[in-house]
């Protein structure tokens, strides 16, 4: 499963990695005001999450051996 990792202390609350993640990953926290992984083993580390942080509060580590590769 891949990991993601979420720097809270940097976050800024601005929501764009949650509007970002089309598999709903991220899910966002209302009380602590902060997203949460929610799903990840729904993540298909696509990095749009990452890549969409204007913080750069995420990182998304994959974890080849967990996905199947297929030739077909």
């Amino acid at each position: 499963m891949n990991t993601i990792n979420i720097n809270l202390d940097a976050c800024d609350g601005c929501m764009t990695c949650v509007k970002a993640c089309f598999a709903n990953v991220l899910r966002w926290e209302k009380p602590a005001m902060s997203p949460v992984v929610a799903y990840a083993e729904d993540c298909v580390h696509c990095n749009v999450c990452e890549l969409s942080c204007p913080r750069g509060c995420i990182e998304v580590i994959p974890d080849f051996a967990y996905m199947r590769w297929s030739a077909l």
